[in-house]
């Protein structure tokens, strides 16, 4: 009787787990998906909306690490000053994996398409659910 309980359970939870996932992962891939339209739109505050607005965000790029929401919008303003040097971004995704409840870890591939040379590269990303929104709280780009 004991194995049929656990077998009910197990089959009644199982899918409401996989949804949970799946919606999780949707609101990620969406969560980036935005990030492109806001870059290639030249609007960087929009595309920043995507990282938890903390000074506890942490972006590491050419130039090492940048702490805090602002400052990595800040770097990017100085990086990216006009649309030429922002160019058109594309993502490609290689791994979106659930690391716990409230964890996702990213892996891709990015590429600005651009009339002064194109430029790519790779990323992790940390994505954490805070306040019920998965936000970015750790950018390894180069």
């Amino acid at each position: 009787m004991k194995k049929i309980l656990i077998a009910c359970f197990i089959s009644c939870i199982f899918p409401l787990l996989s949804h949970s996932q799946s919606a999780a992962e949707t609101e990620i891939r969406t969560t980036m998906s935005n990030q492109v339209k806001y870059w290639n739109e030249g609007n960087l505050e929009a595309f920043m909306q995507g990282y938890w607005k903390s000074d506890s965000v942490m972006f590491i790029g050419s130039h090492g690490i940048t702490y805090g929401w602002q400052n990595t919008l800040n770097s990017y303003k100085k990086g990216y000053p006009d649309t030429a040097a922002m160019g058109k971004l594309n993502f490609n995704l290689l791994e979106v994996k659930r690391l716990s409840a409230i964890y996702f870890f990213v892996t891709g591939k990015w590429h600005l398409t651009r009339s002064i040379g194109d430029a790519e590269g790779y990323f992790t990303l940390l994505f954490q659910k805070i306040k019920n929104k998965w936000v970015i709280v750790k950018d390894h780009s180069s």
